[in-house]
């Protein structure tokens, strides 16, 4: 390791004790010559000396701020004519700033605002950061999030596919609009859950649902036999359009706070017990059974809450045709809705995003994470009763058909 002589005047000493900015200076000064050490070794002469060691030719300098916790520091890196003199002091500096880039990006993500990182940024690094900085910063993550949210999905097959969006604040054109974040994940038929993609738009509309559909088709999504959601308006269209011949499942909570809602009071507790034992049926019959019960017993109290439970009872006991090991995950959107509230935790700190690339770099980049921690971790299902009660179908469909021809 090369020895350097450093220098030091009376001066700088005496504001070291004195000046707030004294060890700054200090700092500062010794850094520099340290630079100059180095360019010196480097290159094989001192300045304007000859020498046949002589490797290169300075080229002047320039000057970097370098953010320290005792302040910004201004040094005078020194240039070579052929470009070959690195600093190593540099290059620790660009690690550490790398470091500091995604400190920054884990902040966002977790729900700290920008207004706050610039804070802690100010703490840690002796200089602040503006929001804007910070945002810009943050948009390193783009590249990272498109990748993921547009690979390919031909490489498994995606029999449960379950739908849901989310509603965020996004400002466009200088106005805050209530816009959807609509997210659909699937289980392999490996058993594996992932998150298959996001995008923004209007959950109520049938045409921002067929545009979802139609670009994970596109992306290669296949194989998909069992669907679920909740009821939204132009949502089950698009289904019945994208996916002909699929079981769509309408999400039972959704149902059952629907019918509730429209319940009297005095009725409620009573609707709700007859609820239960629909929803908990053993099988079909069981549930219509129970629907038959409760409608008797509450015939002129509750007609509009029954009218709804009627219209959607079948598409709600959809997943009665499954073997019971599949019903409970599969009989809801609570999966989707746990998903949910961990991006409605960061959104709550942002409210509103300034942009749509500013909402879809950050709920897109939790949901990549989180589907990484989905798609390596422990199966969601164990398919082999599945696939022995697929083929038990397709036998019964087969003999269907021999029979009427």
């Amino acid at each position: 390791m090369a020895a350097y002589e450093i220098t030091v005047n009376s001066e700088q000493l005496s504001d070291l004790l004195t000046n707030d900015k004294g060890l700054q200076g200090l700092v500062e000064t010794v850094l520099n010559q340290v630079l100059e050490a180095q360019v010196t070794e480097h290159i094989g002469a001192r300045p304007y000396e000859r020498s046949a060691e002589r490797k290169a030719y300075r080229n002047g300098s320039r000057s970097r701020t370098l953010c320290t916790r005792v302040g910004p520091l201004v040094l005078h890196v020194p240039q070579v004519r052929n470009g070959s003199f690195s600093p190593a002091l540099f290059a620790r500096y660009q690690r550490s700033e790398q470091a500091l880039v995604l400190a920054l990006m884990e902040m966002v993500l977790n729900g700290v605002s920008t207004r706050k990182v610039a804070a802690i940024t100010e703490e840690l690094c002796g200089t602040r950061f503006s929001r804007s900085t910070v945002s810009q910063l943050c948009m390193a993550l783009d590249t990272r999030v498109s990748a993921w949210n547009e690979r390919s999905l031909t490489m498994h097959a995606y029999p449960f596919v379950l739908v849901d969006a989310l509603v965020i604040k996004v400002r466009r054109d200088e106005v805050v609009r209530a816009t959807s974040a609509l997210i659909v994940s699937g289980v392999t038929a490996e058993g594996v859950r992932e998150i298959l993609g996001l995008r923004l738009g209007d959950s109520e509309s049938e045409a921002t649902w067929a545009d979802m559909f139609t670009w994970l088709k596109t992306r290669g999504l296949h194989g998909v036999e069992f669907l679920v959601s909740d009821d939204h308006a132009g949502l089950v269209q698009a289904v019945q359009r994208y996916f002909q011949g699929v079981i769509w499942q309408r999400c039972q909570v959704h149902l059952r706070r629907n019918v509730l809602g429209h319940t009297p009071r005095h009725v409620r507790a009573q609707m709700a017990v007859g609820l239960r034992r629909i929803f908990q049926a053993e099988d079909l019959h069981a549930a219509r059974a129970a629907f038959a019960a409760v409608a008797a017993a509450l015939d002129g109290k509750a007609d509009r809450a029954l009218a709804i439970l009627e219209e959607g009872l079948e598409d709600a006991l959809a997943v009665l045709v499954l073997p019971e090991k599949y019903r409970v995950r599969l009989r809801t959107t609570n999966g989707m809705e746990r998903l949910n509230e961990e991006l409605r935790r960061r959104e709550r700190v942002i409210r509103i995003f300034p942009n749509e690339a500013s909402a879809i770099r950050m709920i897109g980049a939790v949901l990549a994470e989180q589907h990484e921690v989905w798609s390596t971790g422990k199966r969601y299902f164990d398919m082999a009763e599945y696939c022995e009660w697929q083929a038990t179908q397709a036998q019964r469909a087969s003999g269907e058909l021999r029979r009427v021809s």
